[in-house]
């Protein structure tokens, strides 16, 4: 059961990734339940995950001539574009920080990313330092939205004013981003035929992947890639964690640290990324450049290399370097005035999941396999660029009609548990039953969960 919705943007995004029409006969879409939301997150879910196991079939196809059928949980779906783990007898810290969130400003609405150490120091340079929302409240009220926005990117922070869709679609990063396609890749010069064995049971296995993404659609991206046998390698500096979504985005992988500062360090990056079949990385425009890594770099040390980049605000127009992350952009592009109207209500709506994270993340890990098709098929690199910004506009641009959306939530049951707990470094917890699977093959997660920098830095 599917909706004519999701369908259409399973089409939308095949097409966007490559390919001359949707294979219908080798999908399935079961589950009826929506999200509640003014846009159509739960289509949007199933689209993007489908377009990822398709890819993966299309890589099985190419090298064995099978035409697996993919099929996509509906109600899985909308889950896993939430959390997939429940702990058990243990809890996750708090995703947020105590001042993040939406602020009323002398003229609008506005908010603040304060999650990670450096960007609370941001916003409290510029506003001033508060422990409690209330007092922040009073501080920001006495800004104008536009011009607190600035002061903060300034000073190195994260803030995002509130949009309309159609103030953005004026500005000019809203009109850059439309014009950028949801997959803008490129092919490059022919090299070695790769010897994968591209197996049935695990068709990524033996595949390196050199994951260097952080919060969060990259790391669900190579999660995706982990689950169907990849070696996933994450590489972290020495002064970065993420706490509260390690035990959700670290499952299936292997996380080390690097100071790509350290001569030593950039010698053993170096000898990684030669011997990577893929990289995926989430910084922003210019970062890795500025590193000494840049695009022709990285194909100089791994000729073929399928090398997929993220960014938050896409990698055209005035923002195409300006820091970025899911609520943000919601902020930006007109889905949290969308909500706010929609609802009636006197503040901000967003997604009912960050859903620009998610749907992004299984897009890059399409893309990554379809690089793969193309090093296999065609024996050339591939690399290929996505940003949160159009993947909302996935969202805007689709007809959705909202009358017969229950505003009820989708929770999990005990059935939708895998019944084995997985075995994390925090403690045992329960996984949901992974929301594809593939008549030839299912979806496996060989490691548990565990925290960044327990692994070495070096291949299997």
């Amino acid at each position: 059961m599917t909706t004519p919705l999701t369908t259409t943007l399973t089409r939308q995004l095949w097409q966007s990734l490559g390919y001359p029409d949707l294979p219908e006969d080798q999908l399935v879409f079961v589950g009826e339940e929506q999200l509640p939301s003014v846009f159509p997150v739960t289509p949007l879910a199933c689209a993007a995950i489908a377009t990822a196991g398709l890819a993966v079939a299309a890589l099985l196809e190419a090298k064995h001539g099978l035409k697996p059928i993919v099929t996509v949980d509906s109600h899985l779906a909308s889950l896993w574009f939430g959390w997939s783990l429940k702990p058990i007898n243990w809890q996750l810290p708090s995703a947020w920080d105590a001042i993040a969130g939406d602020y009323q400003a002398s003229d609008g609405w506005i908010r603040l990313h304060t999650s990670a150490p450096r960007h609370r120091l941001a916003v409290e340079r510029v506003l001033g330092t508060h422990q409690h929302k209330s007092a922040v409240a009073d501080a920001v009220s006495q800004w104008k939205a536009h011009e607190l926005e600035q002061a903060v990117i300034t000073a190195g922070g994260c803030a995002a004013q509130m949009y309309s869709h159609q103030q953005w679609q004026q500005h000019t990063q809203g009109a850059s981003v439309t014009s950028e396609p949801i997959f803008a890749a490129v092919y490059h010069p022919e090299t070695a035929a790769p010897d994968w064995e591209v197996s049935l049971a695990q068709p990524l296995a033996g595949i390196r992947v050199l994951d260097l993404t952080r919060i969060l659609a990259g790391p669900i991206a190579t999660r995706f890639l982990a689950g169907w046998g990849a070696d996933v390698l994450r590489i972290d500096p020495f002064s970065w964690d993420e706490p509260a979504v390690e035990p959700e985005v670290t499952l299936g992988k292997r996380c080390a640290r690097l100071n790509l500062n350290n001569h030593h360090d950039r010698h053993i990056f170096e000898h990684l990324l030669s011997q990577a079949d893929v990289i995926i990385h989430g910084y922003r425009a210019g970062a890795l450049e500025q590193l000494g890594y840049g695009p022709d770099e990285r194909r100089q040390l791994c000729p073929g290399l399928v090398d997929i980049c993220l960014n938050a605000y896409g990698w055209s127009g005035p923002w195409r370097n300006r820091r970025g992350f899911d609520s943000l952009v919601q902020m930006s592009c007109g889905i949290a005035d969308a909500g706010m109207k929609w609802q009636k209500a006197p503040h901000p709506i967003p997604l009912p999941v960050q859903a620009l994270d998610h749907a992004t993340g299984y897009l890059m890990a399409a893309a990554a396999v379809q690089g793969l098709v193309q090093r296999l098929t065609q024996n050339r690199g591939y690399s290929a660029r996505l940003s949160l910004a159009r993947t909302a506009e996935i969202l805007l641009d689709a007809p959705y009609h909202t009358d017969d959306i229950s505003l009820k939530a989708i929770y999990a049951t005990a059935d939708d548990y895998q019944p084995q707990p997985e075995m994390t470094y925090w403690g045992p917890a329960l996984r949901l039953h992974a929301p594809i699977s593939l008549s030839s093959t299912q979806c496996h997660w060989r490691l548990p969960a565990s925290p960044l920098g327990k692994a070495t830095a070096q291949w299997l």
